[in-house]
């Protein structure tokens, strides 16, 4: 049953015609009533009919892209070529697109509040970009929001994020797993043995996903799992910094650090300097993602290179309809082992 804007006054115990402005934003309403009727509004799932020039149309000429942190290179990439192939033929106004950029600065309640302002204003296309929060509650109440999404004609592309099955989305999904796999192979294969880990934070699919085959690579050669080698903190410089510090307290013996992503190495790299280390003579480092900075820094950085433009480039044509979405509506883009100079055989 639809939801309409008496509904809305109803729950809110106010005139249709407050409703009306709190929505439009054309007239001062008082704090406490705004935040009422936008209570009611998100209780009912109200869907606003968006701007005046789609109300004839089920989509508008909207498009969102939901990122992370647009200031990481990850999301940048991503986010950058979505918006390159979602221009042009299809829409009404000149025959273009209008990209917004959703930054939920890793907010599982900003994720939601996009995804529903999105639907408002009955969005050609919604792009999720990077891991899923490891949250039962969340990846229902996202689900949800997505079905909507979708039932109401809005293409929905998950891209670098895991399937959500049953909610009319394409996922392009990165295998982290296999990628993390091959890194750590790598480095045991050069002889090392005492390998410090630093993790993303807890909560993301892609920590847990990458993690797994890290140690899915040690457990094929018998080396055994020691969680004091592991060490979780943000996806920043920063967080590789403290975290390898950490490291060499809990085991000075280590001979290399393997990094969530390529900014976490270079902060691990930066603390194996201040130690008095050496890359990779004393202490081997490794990243993910192989982002632009990697290759210039000294040494340069082994890593696992994913497809960040290709993926988000794809995502953005099957957006907007002008590529097929994969069989089964999932596809599983593998990364590529670049190793470089910050790998080496362990000293001694």
């Amino acid at each position: 049953m639809t939801v309409t804007l008496a509904d809305v006054a109803a729950r809110a115990q106010v005139s249709p015609a407050t409703v009306s402005r709190v929505l439009n934003g054309n007239y001062p309403v008082a704090a406490s009533t705004r935040e009422r009727v936008l209570r009611a509004v998100d209780e009912l799932d109200y869907v606003l009919n968006g701007p005046a020039s789609s109300l004839a149309a089920a989509t508008s000429d909207l498009v969102g892209i939901l990122v992370h942190d647009i200031a990481d290179p990850f999301f940048g990439i991503m986010a950058s070529a979505i918006q390159s192939e979602i221009g042009g033929p299809g829409g009404r106004a000149g025959g273009e697109r209008l990209a917004v950029v959703c930054n939920t600065g890793g907010s599982p309640e900003r994720e939601l509040t996009y995804l529903t302002l999105l639907q408002r204003q009955r969005a050609a296309a919604v792009v999720l970009t990077g891991g899923a929060v490891e949250s039962a509650p969340h990846a229902e109440a996202v689900a949800a929001k997505l079905r909507r999404l979708s039932d109401a004609g809005t293409r929905v592309v998950l891209c670098g994020r895991p399937p959500a099955p049953d909610t009319g989305a394409i996922a392009l999904a990165f295998d982290n797993r296999g990628g993390a796999r091959e890194l750590t192979e790598h480095l045991i294969g050069l002889g090392h043995r005492r390998l410090g880990y630093i993790a993303g934070p807890l909560e993301r699919t892609t920590t847990r996903h990458r993690l797994e085959g890290h140690r899915a690579a040690l457990e094929a050669q018998g080396i055994p799992g020691d969680d004091r080698l592991i060490v979780h903190g943000r996806y920043d410089r920063r967080s590789g910094y403290e975290a390898t510090l950490e490291l060499l307290r809990r085991d000075p013996s280590l001979t290399a650090v393997v990094a969530a992503n390529d900014s976490v190495a270079l902060g691990a790299c930066a603390a194996l300097r201040e130690a008095g280390l050496r890359v990779p003579d004393d202490v081997s480092v490794a990243g993910f993602d192989d982002l632009p900075f990697g290759i210039d820094a000294v040494p340069s950085l082994t890593t696992v290179r994913l497809p960040l433009a290709d993926a988000g480039a794809r995502a953005g044509r099957i957006a907007m309809g002008r590529e097929e979405p994969p069989p089964g509506d999932l596809a599983a883009i593998r990364g590529e082992l670049m190793v470089r100079g910050s790998s080496g055989v362990p000293r001694g």
